[in-house]
Order: C-alpha cells, then sequence, then structure tokens
C-alpha cells in the first residue's frame, strides 16, 4: 500500500480527538472479505443485472424468481464471508467508547460476527424473512439453508412467497432504525465513512446532520465521492489495510 503517513497520522489524530464517532459504512468494507459490491464499473452487481428487474419490491411481488436466481451466488458468498480487518478495527474503537455506532448500507451482519454491539442496518438484514400472503415474521437460518441446497423460491406453509428482511428498490427503510441513525448522528463529532459511494438517498445525506453541529469529516474509498469536497481527511484505499492503522495509532496516544 503506497499511502502517505502523514494522512494515516492526520486520520489517527482525528479519531483520537473525537469522543463521539459514527461510522457510515457501505458495500466496500466487505469487498475484502469477498463480497462483491453493487456500483463498481466492471465488477459491480449492477454492471450485471438491473436492479428495477432483479432487486425491485414491484418485480418482487410480480415473479420472485429473478431476484432469487440472482441472489443465490450473492448469498453465497455472504455465507462465506468473515469479517475483515476493517469491520474488526471498528469493533474495536467501539470497545474503547470512542465510536458510538455503525450505521451501514450493508445487509451481509458481518459488523456484528466481527463484535461491533451497536448496528443500524439500514437496508435491512438476512436474520428473518417475511411471508408476503400472510405477513408472517419467520427466522431466516433454515429457510436459507434450505434454499441454497435445493435452489427453489422460499414459500411459508400458508403457501406465500418469503421474503428477505432486506431493503428493496421502491421499499421505505426502516423507520426506527433510520430514526436512531438520524438521533446518533446529531450528536456525532467525527464521521467516518468507510466504503461507501454515498450515491444512494437517504443515506448519502445523513452526514450532512453531523457537519451542521460542527463535526469533522474522515472518508475512507476507493472511489471518490460526492463528500469528498467537504472532507477533513480522504483516503482512497483499501478499507481493511487503513481502519486497522488508523485505529492503532489513535489508540496508542
Amino acid at each position: 500500500m503506497n499511502l502517505n503517513n502523514t494522512v494515516i497520522r492526520t486520520a489517527a489524530d482525528l479519531v483520537h480527538q473525537a469522543v463521539h464517532i459514527v461510522a457510515l459504512t457501505g458495500a466496500g468494507i466487505s469487498t475484502p472479505s469477498g463480497i462483491p459490491d453493487f456500483r463498481s464499473v466492471d465488477s459491480g452487481l449492477w454492471a450485471q443485472a438491473d436492479p428495477m428487474v432483479v432487486a425491485s419490491l414491484q418485480a418482487f411481488l410480480r415473479d420472485p424468481q429473478p431476484f432469487y436466481a440472482w441472489f443465490r451466488p450473492l448469498l453465497d458468498a455472504m455465507l462465506q464471508a468473515q469479517p475483515n480487518p476493517a469491520h474488526r478495527a471498528l469493533a474495536r474503537l467501539e470497545s474503547t467508547g470512542k465510536l458510538k455506532a455503525v450505521v451501514t448500507q450493508n445487509i451481509d451482519d458481518l459488523h456484528r460476527k466481527a463484535g461491533s454491539q451497536t448496528v443500524y442496518e439500514l437496508h435491512g438484514h438476512l436474520r428473518e424473512m417475511t411471508c408476503m400472503q400472510c405477513q408472517q415474521v419467520d427466522l431466516a437460518a433454515p429457510v436459507i439453508a434450505t434454499f441454497m441446497a435445493d435452489g427453489h423460491i422460499p414459500h411459508h406453509h400458508c403457501g406465500g412467497v418469503l421474503k428477505p428482511n432486506v431493503i428493496f428498490f421502491g421499499e421505505l427503510l426502516p423507520q426506527r432504525t433510520y430514526a436512531a441513525s438520524v438521533a446518533i448522528l446529531q450528536e456525532a463529532d467525527l464521521v467516518m465513512v468507510v466504503g461507501s459511494s454515498m450515491e444512494v438517498a437517504p443515506a448519502s445525506e445523513l452526514p450532512l446532520i453531523a457537519l451542521q453541529r460542527g463535526a469533522k469529516l474522515m472518508i475512507v474509498n476507493y472511489d471518490t465521492t460526492p463528500w469528498d469536497a467537504k472532507a477533513d481527511v480522504i483516503i482512497h484505499a483499501d478499507a481493511a489495510e487503513v481502519l486497522p492503522l488508523i485505529a492503532e495509532l489513535a489508540l496508542a496516544h
């Protein structure tokens, strides 16, 4: 990794000085764990499939087969993935009391697996599924195991199609989760954007909540984001390499 040590030290100083950090994470924090992102030009999932066909609520209700066919290899990658050093660095910062929460757009559960305790999942999660007919919510693990084994569209015992409790295009974010995210950002003195393009609203608008109250902004992402011009520190690199260095230096003071 060819990084300016000064930039890493500046980032570490921001973390050291902060007392109420909130991390906003996206797909880029999990790509080192083997989970593809959505928006990379060549390898992103949306470069290979139309999201309105495979991941919109309207399309799913009309015919769930395209979603489940598209989702099966992604789900396999998620089931095999393990937290990487970036996830563990955030969990370590939380254990010291500096990091108050992770607000994530990811559905892979890797933050929790890494040991993070306060995680707000803006786009839902894969721990539960909902029947589209009777609306009963069930644990997802046994359903997912069966689906991965046979590839058949999961159905509830009432006959309705089961949908994982993740947010599709055309669905509202979970309102309690979003409200909790807004509330904790209102107290933040440092926002760390990690592995997110910050192009999808309303998650892309969240940094403004903290910045309006004087918070600092750090961005660790491979590509540029709409927030780069507002950032105090920008590091275009692999989060799994950068975050552990920043955490180590910040906590060594």
